[in-house]
């Protein structure tokens, strides 16, 4: 496969290019449709709830911990280690009619039913739902202010029928992305707004490598169209893209796996968002370049301007 990478073989990836619009437009459709009616499943950061720490005298067993408070009703408890494997820290959502002190004796009985173990309340706190509000609107602004900061550079080093399609490509993983884990209410929390972050990068990263392909072939190309040259382009980066997705993928999957409850959904907006970002920079960013126009013309680097007295030196 390399070999015929090397050999600069042209795929046709702009054949399928009204295909992949036309399902780009209805995974956005279906993820404005999620959005609008199930919205987003915001974790404790977001909405606020009780914060409850014990110690045990031997570490923990987490699973166990988790088992025996589903066992009495608190389901959606977040359990995860605190400092050491002896402290546990388990945060709850906002429970108006029950107090704090009460809901965390209640929390520490069923503790101690369930393990048999020896459990020392060490603090309970309340996080109230206005620092969650401070949360959502700070992670919305700094998705936000990444993309504005991304569209300022493209539109600098790019053309800007380029740098339109690099902005619109990221807007499209994140819109989906944020779609799936509405359809599927995965809970969102403070890893889920880094993991977006990390997408918007990786994707970014991706895509100016294909451009810099692209515009580099526009200046070395004299013949062929701008579809052949958008071809041969991402033909010659395939072999980059899939060895650097498929790398990063395997940690991820590995993460998503291997990696425990309090990392599952960091994992899983990896997964998700590269998934759809490597698609993106083939099929989305480099076809709305195309349609929007580019040509050869657009890209050459402008003539050298002739200073003044030049022209009559040449004829003497």
């Amino acid at each position: 496969m390399f070999q015929i990478l090397k050999a600069d073989l042209s795929i046709n990836f702009m054949r399928w290019s009204k295909t992949a619009f036309i399902f780009s437009l209805l995974m956005i459709a279906a993820s404005f449709a999620s959005l609008s009616t199930k919205w987003l499943n915001w974790g404790l950061d977001f909405t606020g709830g009780t914060l409850i720490e014990v110690g045990f005298e031997q570490p923990a067993n987490l699973p166990m911990i988790r088992e025996s408070l589903e066992a009495n009703g608190f389901g959606d408890a977040v359990v995860q280690t605190f400092g050491t494997a002896r402290d546990v820290m388990v945060r709850l959502r906002p429970r108006d009619d029950v107090k704090g002190e009460l809901l965390g004796n209640q929390i520490l009985d069923a503790i101690k039913a369930g393990t048999g173990e020896t459990v020392e309340m060490r603090r309970i706190e309340f996080v109230g739902p206005n620092v969650g509000d401070e949360l959502t609107e700070a992670g919305g602004l700094a998705i936000l202010a990444s993309l504005i900061c991304i569209l300022l550079y493209v539109s600098v080093r790019f053309e800007w029928r380029l740098a339109a399609g690099a902005v619109m490509s990221l807007a499209h993983d994140i819109i989906i992305t944020l779609g799936i884990f509405s359809f599927f209410q995965i809970e969102v929390d403070l890893t889920i707004v880094a993991a977006l972050l990390t997408v918007v990068g990786y994707s970014l990263n991706d895509t100016i490598v294909v451009f810099d392909r692209i515009r580099e072939n526009f200046r070395k190309m004299r013949k062929g169209d701008p579809d052949e040259v958008i071809n041969a382009s991402v033909s010659q980066t395939l072999s980059r893209t899939l060895i650097t997705s498929g790398t990063t993928l395997f940690v991820v999957i590995a993460l998503f796996l291997q990696g425990g409850a309090m990392i599952h959904g960091f994992a899983a907006a990896l997964l998700i968002g590269i998934t759809v970002g490597t698609y993106s920079s083939i099929y989305v960013a480099s076809a709305l370049a195309l349609k929007l126009g580019i040509t050869r013309e657009h890209l050459l680097p402008p003539p050298p301007v002739e200073k003044e007295g030049e022209e009559f030196d040449a004829m003497l």
